[in-house]
């Protein structure tokens, strides 16, 4: 039976994890415990761990069962808070002008109320942040959190520790309703200790065998046991081979999904030589596999 509604209504993590799995995003007890914290807690909850783990998902499955919407913002080198948080709608203002010039003729405008005018809530594009600031119950995903840098980093612990902003034009708009916030970090570099302090913090770990054969099958339910065992047997024995990018979930899924689209229900070496590129996508870490010996990733 399926669940419905925001998280705390979920009276306790197995609730939750129930309601997860309903969504087709199957957590361990950490997860779906350090999920169900975050909310109950009104804390942020950051989410560390390789590329590929769920972090991401994780945010989605939680906006699913909230029924909320999830906002997604997508951090990036340069990254500021005009990008994150809003920004005026340039060419719509100029047009504006014109069509107040094209009005008034040679009639004197009222400057002050056309200036108000253009900074008014018509040409204001929210972006992410305040998004999420005025949609009750959203979920917002900060998602790679480590690739902006230490003024954005201040920026949004800012932002995190009153769930309002202030925009000069406008005055301070607070969230009525704080969003369930979840950030991710790929741990290309160390995030300050400020604003991991504000979060909860989880580390999601790479799925167990078991794990990964239960995602793999529940995602692609036409999937036969056997070939679901292989790929994750072979998928974990990848990422214990000192490779430059481990492969995660998505490339176990990206594997068998190209597996089974060749028609096979099985996995051996030839099949896995020519079909390596959906689950490695760095060169080096083709040829070290290859070198290796493809027989020693897919032994029993």
């Amino acid at each position: 039976m399926g669940h419905s509604g925001p998280v705390s209504a979920f009276s306790d993590p197995e609730s939750l994890a129930d309601a997860l799995r309903d969504t087709g995003y199957l957590p361990d007890a950490g997860i779906s415990t350090a999920a169900y914290l975050a909310n109950a807690l009104g804390r942020p909850l950051f989410l560390e761990g390789e590329a590929g783990v769920g972090k991401t998902s994780l945010a989605t499955s939680l906006a699913a069962i909230r029924g909320s919407q999830l906002i997604r913002l997508q951090c990036y080198e340069g990254i500021d808070s005009a990008q994150a948080l809003y920004d005026w709608d340039f060419p719509r203002q100029v047009l504006h002008l014109r069509a107040v010039e094209a009005v008034s003729g040679d009639a004197p405008a009222d400057l002050a109320a056309v200036e108000a005018e253009l900074y008014s809530e018509r040409f204001l594009i929210a972006r992410p942040i305040l998004a999420a600031l005025r949609t009750p119950g959203a979920v917002l995903l900060i998602d790679e959190i480590d690739r902006a840098d230490d003024e954005f980093e201040a920026f949004l612990l800012e932002v995190l520790s009153e769930f309002a902003v202030t925009i000069p034009e406008l005055g301070r708009i607070a969230a009525e309703t704080p969003p369930l916030v979840v950030l991710t970090s790929n741990r290309t570099r160390e995030v300050h200790d400020a604003l991991k302090r504000r979060c909860l913090y989880h580390w999601v770990e790479h799925p167990s065998l078991e794990r990964e054969v239960a995602i793999l099958r529940s995602r692609l339910p036409e999937i036969t046991a056997s070939l679901a065992h292989q790929v994750a047997q072979a998928v974990g024995r990848l990422r214990e081979a000192d490779l430059l990018k481990p492969p995660g979930v998505s490339e176990s899924l990206d594997w068998a999904r190209a597996l089974m689209a060749l028609g096979r229900d099985s996995l051996d070496a030839e099949i896995a030589a020519i079909t390596l590129g959906s689950v490695l996508k760095y060169k080096e870490d083709t040829d070290r596999v290859r070198a290796t010996g493809l027989e020693s990733i897919l032994a029993s």
